[in-house]
């Protein structure tokens, strides 16, 4: 049996597919194997990691290529034999694959990246009017939502003219169309109550 050829194809194999999905963007190809873990993992204080744990495609295929790596080096610079060799590759695998998934987990894995229903609702956004409301008519609403810059259109539920620039929250929202009221009309109301 040749090791060196075995370790270098184990090598090759799990460096393409690592670089693969690197250049494709596959960390987690959603190929279910019966060993693969679906866990809550704690990355931070800041959050949690839902439905992905260590043992996924991305850390399967570094642990191939490390594995494969250290089992070529020992078995023909270092002249290991076969054993030896083939044990030191399996903890040096085990060593790429934590050092690949912590990678992922610290840096590549926000623990906001699972957006709630709440990240859609528009009703009780504050924005201003770069486009005045005219009587009866739409002008255009600037809102910070989600930490971006956003606009869409906007009127009022009684029809009433807003100039532009004035502070507005938005009541309503259907079809990209904002209804708003001025945020002093609504100050002055819950004020009287």
């Amino acid at each position: 049996m040749n090791w060196p050829a075995i370790f270098l194809g184990c090598f090759v194999i799990g460096f393409l597919l690592s670089a693969l999905s690197v250049a494709f963007g596959v960390v987690d190809a959603h190929v279910h194997f019966p060993w693969e873990t679906h866990v809550h993992v704690n990355v931070s204080h800041a959050g949690h990691i839902h439905g992905v744990g260590p043992i996924n495609f991305a850390t399967i295929t570094a642990f191939v290529a490390w594995f494969g790596g250290a089992g070529y080096l020992l078995t023909t610079e270092f002249r290991w034999l076969a054993l030896p060799a083939t044990g030191l590759s399996i903890v040096v695998g085990f060593l790429g694959a934590g050092l690949v998934f912590l990678l992922m987990a610290k840096v590549l894995w926000s623990p906001n990246e699972n957006m709630q229903s709440a990240d859609y609702h528009m009703v009780g956004v504050l924005g201003r009017l770069s486009q005045p409301i005219r009587a009866g008519g739409i002008g255009e609403l600037i809102y910070s939502h989600g930490g971006a810059r956003q606009s869409c259109g906007a009127r009022t539920d009684d029809g009433t003219a807003v100039e532009r620039g004035s502070e507005v929250v938005v009541t309503a929202y259907d079809r990209g169309i904002a209804t708003v009221k001025r945020w002093s009309d609504l100050a002055r109301t819950s004020d009287s109550e």
